[in-house]
């Protein structure tokens, strides 16, 4: 059996291993002339991460493609080959809400890659200064859940903030109940972020409802702990485990299966035009009948499509707010210009957070 087998799969074997061959010597060809590139961007002083180009090689390639690859996995593989062609010009550092584990850092990678340098932040609000002070070229922010909604703390520091929004990860959140041995016995109190345990209410409720809920600073923070303390439990995802050596007790307790957590990047570097753009703004009306009517209006009348609406107490004034719209399109597109010159014009107060790549 064996022997028919290895018979039969060495063509095949040898076939792959001179593609493989192929494939190594193109790599190392398209990262010569992605130093290239880099030399001219220095020459220039341009950036050297351009996230709308990135968008655009995988689009391209995604639509030449004729299978079997899914689009989902050529997306993967040349977002890899891109960070560590990015690597070899200069590493990047980016800020995320730490500690190691979290899904910020999930989100770090699967936007930037594996050849990206993380800076874990105890807070959201550190991840804005550590970019605002420079020590990281980027930040990486949960800005919104599909269960939970906005994440207030992101929406008040976008409002402060002199960065930009230049670009954005949906991210699926899968949540395991986790302990150090695998079980439960001798647990008294399930510890995570305030968003996870209420992402798991109805979960731990009907199964644990004796164990104690703690809320701490991220997920992985409660799985750090866990690893010290067999009386704790922790809610976290796969990466989390992993690095603090704990075991699953029930995987995917999430009480929503498709919730995702939507990440937007922050930085100092406006994104240009990808073709498949979103811009995100803040305003603020005038308090009388019909404002916010008239204010939206110029996105109607010149076709410009919301995607999201969410209003914030403006903490100013009694009963005031600032809403935090994302509509399609860049803001260098006509249209979308139009319309932003125009709502300008009628609002109270205006921000462009940025205009960035779309999460496909």
């Amino acid at each position: 059996m064996d022997d028919e087998l290895n018979t039969r799969l060495k063509p095949l074997r040898d076939r792959i291993d001179a593609l493989d061959a192929q494939l190594i010597a193109l790599l190392n060809q398209r990262a010569a002339v992605a130093l290239e590139v880099g030399e001219v961007k220095k020459h220039f002083n341009a950036p050297v991460f351009r996230p709308e180009r990135e968008q655009q090689v995988i689009a391209r390639l995604q639509n030449m493609s004729e299978g079997p690859l899914a689009s989902e996995h050529i997306g993967a593989i040349w977002r890899e080959i891109m960070a560590a062609s990015r690597a070899l010009e200069k590493t990047i550092k980016a800020a995320y809400l730490g500690p190691v584990g979290t899904y910020s850092e999930q989100a770090m990678h699967e936007y930037f890659g594996q050849s990206i340098e993380g800076l874990a932040c105890p807070s959201i609000d550190e991840v804005f200064r550590s970019v605002e002070a420079g020590a990281a070229e980027f930040g990486v922010v949960p800005v919104e859940n599909s269960t939970e909604g906005a994440v207030s703390r992101t929406l008040d520091l976008l409002l402060q903030t002199q960065l930009t929004i230049g670009g954005e990860l949906a991210l699926p959140i899968h949540h395991n109940l986790l302990t150090l041995n695998g079980g439960l016995t001798g647990v008294k109190r399930v510890c995570a972020h305030a968003q996870a345990l209420a992402q798991c209410q109805r979960w731990l409720s009907t199964n644990v409802p004796h164990l104690e809920r703690q809320a701490v600073s991220s997920n992985a923070e409660a799985a750090r702990m866990a690893a010290d303390d067999p009386s704790v439990a922790a809610i976290a995802g796969d990466r989390a485990a992993t690095h603090y050596g704990l075991l699953v007790v029930n995987a995917l307790i999430q009480d929503d299966p498709h919730n995702r957590t939507r990440f937007v990047m922050i930085g100092k570097q406006p994104a240009g035009p990808s073709g498949y753009d979103q811009t995100s703004l803040i305003v603020s009306v005038v308090n009388e009948p019909g404002a916010m009517v008239k204010l939206l209006e110029p996105l109607a009348r010149h076709s410009v499509s919301m995607t999201r609406f969410e209003s914030r107490p403006a903490r100013v004034g009694t009963w005031e707010y600032y809403f935090y719209i994302d509509v399609e399109g860049h803001r260098d597109d006509p249209a979308v210009a139009a319309a932003l010159t125009e709502l300008g014009e009628k609002a109270a107060f205006l921000k462009i957070l940025g205009s960035y790549p779309r999460a496909r």
